[in-house]
């Protein structure tokens, strides 16, 4: 009988940073209990099938690995772009069989994409590589699957934070090399309940709002001769922001203003955590989201009126909290969920609120895991 290998690799949250990464920002972030798991055989061909529960099945022939335009926006260009990477590494590959199955919700803000890319990895590092590519390296060849392949302009802390595991911290600045620190803090003993909140909306029809950000923020730094907004001095920045608003419009302003604090912030929130003052990390974490709604503008999508779903969760999250614990927009933004931290006490009676207004099963309890 045919061995049977387990993989998995968990989900992850954005703690702090939001929208820093793609200009080489830091960020904490944190693995989730929310896990994707694969049994895998190797199958004697040239091919790889990946049975996804609750989807179709998905065939890669590994002799052909080009990027193919027409295969953009689906799992199989994932399974295609991570198996690029290995092979161009010189890494010899054969054909599995993996039968997948996830928790971590699509659409959930807990990055399922990246779940999916690390733990396609974590298969042929296992199977085809003797486990010698670093964590690091598989976090990069996911987002190099998502960035070239997929067609989506990520950055690169999701796919970091799956494969890394725990409470971390990352520094961007050189994304080739980037700086990983555990964050040691026990969350379980804070008091607090950290969850996230599905707002309903779809993020499907949003490529474009979320390439905008990256692309508004890449123009402040153009201006300044520079690739990314980390390169350009602070300082200077504020000086000449007259000018930058007529070169980018205010917009791509507001977002560089949001960048410079938010990376700032992290390294806040880490201190906070490290010197157990979970008070002054809170306080951070609702820094951020209002940041991240009113200069970065990730809650609601220009022009949206009548729908602004992610803009009414929060809202209601911060009415039930009474100003206790921390809410804010999660991951991209947009669509998808909102992150909460809520006292244990209140809990439930929070959960029951929020699936009263927002539908049951809305509301999904978290721990950070390895």
């Amino acid at each position: 009988m045919d061995k049977t290998y387990h993989f998995s690799a968990p989900g992850r949250t954005e703690i702090g940073g939001n929208h820093t990464d793609h200009q080489h920002g830091c960020v904490i972030a944190a693995a989730v209990d929310m896990t994707t798991t694969a049994e895998v055989t190797l199958n004697g061909t040239n091919v790889i099938r990946v049975d996804s529960e609750g989807y179709r099945p998905v065939e890669i022939d590994l002799s052909d690995l080009k990027i193919r335009e027409e295969e953009k926006n689906t799992t199989a260009t994932l399974i295609r772009g991570v198996a690029a990477a290995f092979a161009q590494r010189g890494y010899k590959l054969a054909g599995f069989d993996a039968k997948v199955r996830s928790t971590v919700l699509p659409g959930s803000g807990l990055s399922s994409s990246a779940a999916f890319e690390v733990l396609i990895g974590r298969i042929l590092n296992g199977l085809f590589a003797d486990n010698a590519v670093s964590v690091i390296e598989i976090a990069q060849i996911g987002q190099y699957a998502e960035n070239v392949y997929y067609g989506k302009p990520s950055g690169l802390m999701d796919q970091m934070a799956s494969s890394v595991g725990g409470l971390v911290f990352i520094d961007f600045h050189d994304p080739k090399t980037p700086v990983v620190e555990k964050v040691d803090y026990d969350f379980a003993h804070s008091g607090y309940t950290l969850c996230t909140i599905d707002s309903g909306a779809d993020h499907a029809d949003l490529t474009d709002e979320y390439a905008a950000m990256p692309i508004e923020m890449k123009k402040v730094a153009a201006f300044f001769g520079k690739e990314v907004l980390r390169e350009v001095d602070e300082q200077e920045f504020y000086a000449k922001i007259a000018e930058i608003r007529k070169e980018t419009g205010d917009r791509a302003v507001l977002r560089a203003i949001h960048f410079f604090n938010e990376n700032k912030r992290v390294q806040l929130q880490v201190r906070a955590l490290k010197n157990d003052n979970f008070d002054a990390f809170l306080h951070y974490v609702n820094e951020s989201g209002m940041a991240s709604w009113t200069l970065l503008q990730n809650v609601t999508p220009a022009g949206y009126i009548e729908k602004q779903d992610m803009a009414f969760t929060i809202a209601l999250c911060q009415q039930l909290l009474g100003g206790e614990g921390a809410v804010r927009v999660h991951g991209g933004g947009f669509a998808g969920t909102a992150l909460a931290f809520v006292p244990n006490e209140k809990f439930e009676q929070f959960k029951t609120a929020i699936e009263a207004a927002l539908g049951s099963g809305c509301c999904h309890k978290l721990a950070i895991t390895e």
